[in-house]
């Protein structure tokens, strides 16, 4: 450990951690044997279980489980909880939500108020929608269910186990267990209609 690493008084970080330069450790924030901080963390009230890596990104009262990877620039929100072996990857927020044991969102995503199961896939560009304007909203999801890109999640709902979500969906209704849902505009071709109407700046 460097000058460049700061721990409060009130963090614990057990032997056989491995923290990496430019980290910051709050208080109430335990670091496990085993975890690996790679470089440029802010860690405030959060657990990191063993075999944990976490890099360049923010946990404000979030809880990491055993073997997961979060990171690059990963933001846990209060009441992040993320499985065992689960993977949280670029750009991916999460807030007051559970992402399951082995689950994955690799990147891209705002999870927000929903519990997720186990083994499921959250693609890039998934939104839980969970604000209406005057309220939050609950959602969830169960186990081995994939949500593929740029879905929209409107709360409150829920998907059943192994249910798949086909890419630019928006779910406004519960999804059956098992169930394909499709809920994108069809597309339009119209050949020749675009000759002279738009151009390249």
């Amino acid at each position: 450990m460097g000058d460049n690493i700061y721990i409060d008084k009130n963090a614990v970080v057990e032997e056989g951690a491995t923290i990496f330069p430019n980290n910051y450790i709050g208080a109430g924030s335990v670091i496990k044997s085993g975890a690996v901080l790679r470089p440029n963390n802010i860690i405030e009230g959060s657990i990191v279980e063993r075999g944990a890596v976490v890099t360049a990104s923010v946990l404000e009262g979030a809880h990491i489980g055993e073997g997961a990877q979060v990171g690059p620039f990963c933001y846990m929100r209060q009441g992040a909880n993320v499985g065992a072996n689960c993977k949280a990857g670029d750009f991916v927020e999460i807030k007051n939500a559970t992402l399951g044991d082995g689950s994955k969102a690799s990147h891209l995503a705002y999870i927000g108020d929903v519990d997720i199961g186990k083994e499921c896939n959250v693609g890039c560009g998934v939104i839980f929608v969970n604000y209406d304007g005057r309220h939050k909203h609950r959602s969830s999801v169960g186990d081995r269910a994939f949500i593929g890109s740029n879905c929209n999640v409107i709360a409150p709902v829920n998907v059943g186990d192994d249910a798949y979500i086909a890419a630019g969906t928006t779910i406004t209704e519960d999804v059956p267990p098992a169930a394909l849902v499709i809920g994108r505009s069809r597309q339009i071709v119209k050949e020749g209609k675009a000759i002279g109407k738009f151009r390249l700046l």
